[in-house]
């Protein structure tokens, strides 16, 4: 078996993508024990030395919530001075973005959703109710002084909820737009339990450029419940989209949604894009090695593919 795929371009596709690293965030805070921060810190500096420049660090939500990033102002000042690569952090409310600030991060995401059910169990609040608690986040990292803080907006239930079953599109492109006229800069559009399929993907984007929402501004953030995280990315990037959501090793789920099983692995994702002749930046042994390295620590395989492949060629 060959270390890198065969590289054979298809027509229609962008040729750069940037992949946002949720490894280290979206992955940890799913771990039933607690990851020390030492071991985070060196996770993230690894995945950023396998050419990884987005790399969402850790969330500032109260520990009670998130017990497995209740390190966040430990965490943080060890790893924010890697050179060339952004350090997002999910921020829930104005006291986790004054955490934030405080700390010197430039780039925050509030975490949405799509449906009324998951909003309520997430956040304990209903979808309107939590779009006010992000419009003065929001407004204040947009004016918080001349280097502006960027805001991600994710927004999670975007194609199935498992209590209210599949989401209108039209709902969907509803909240999208309200977060994005809040001032979001970007929007991360989220298949928490893995039920999307690649016609119901380049629907829903078709729907939210209908409806004046441009592609640049989208990312996507698929879930592989179902196996179809990597085919509804193609699908993203042949509607245009170049901002994949991934996660070292396949890490990750939700806690909210017992349904939710991993996020699509980054090394799969760049065993695809490798192959197709699409840029990323990413050295696909080194992050390989990294997400090896992280399953010893966390005591178990790495759930994904391309790791298990490469990791154990004979």
């Amino acid at each position: 078996m060959t270390d890198l795929p065969m590289v054979v371009p298809a027509q229609g596709l962008p040729s750069r993508v940037r992949i946002h690293e949720v490894g280290a965030r979206d992955g940890l805070q799913n771990e039933k024990a607690t990851v020390p921060t030492d071991i985070k810190a060196e996770f993230i500096r690894r995945m950023a030395a396998a050419g990884l420049t987005t790399i969402e660090a850790t969330s500032f939500v109260h520990p009670k919530w998130v017990p497995q990033l209740a390190d966040a102002e430990a965490l943080f000042p060890q790893i924010s001075g890697i050179e060339g690569v952004d350090l997002p952090v999910l921020v829930p409310n104005e006291r986790g973005l004054d955490r934030a600030l405080e700390l010197g991060a430039r780039r925050i995401a509030v975490f949405g959703s799509a449906t009324e059910t998951f909003s309520q169990r997430n956040l304990n609040r209903s979808v309107a109710e939590s779009l006010a608690m992000f419009e003065p986040v929001i407004a204040r990292a947009k004016a918080s002084d001349d280097d502006k803080v960027h805001v991600r907006g994710y927004l999670s239930m975007c194609f199935g909820d498992p209590w209210e079953g599949a989401v209108p599109v039209r709902q969907v492109v509803g909240v999208a737009k309200a977060l994005l006229d809040l001032g979001c800069d970007e929007l991360s559009l989220g298949d928490t339990i893995g039920v999307a399929t690649p016609g119901h993907v380049q629907a829903l984007l078709a729907a939210l450029n209908e409806a004046g929402v441009p592609t640049g501004a989208l990312g996507v953030h698929f879930h592989d419940t179902y196996g179809q995280a990597l085919s509804n990315t193609l699908a993203s990037l042949q509607h245009g989209v170049t901002t994949v959501d991934a996660s070292a090793g396949g890490l990750g789920g939700c806690p909210y949604a017992k349904s939710a099983t991993g996020n699509l692995a980054t090394e799969d994702l760049v065993w695809m894009l490798d192959g197709l002749g699409i840029e990323t930046g990413v050295d696909l042994a080194a992050l390989t090695a990294t997400s090896v390295w992280l399953a010893e620590q966390l005591g178990r395989p790495s759930p994904s593919r391309t790791v298990r492949a490469l990791s154990h060629k004979d």
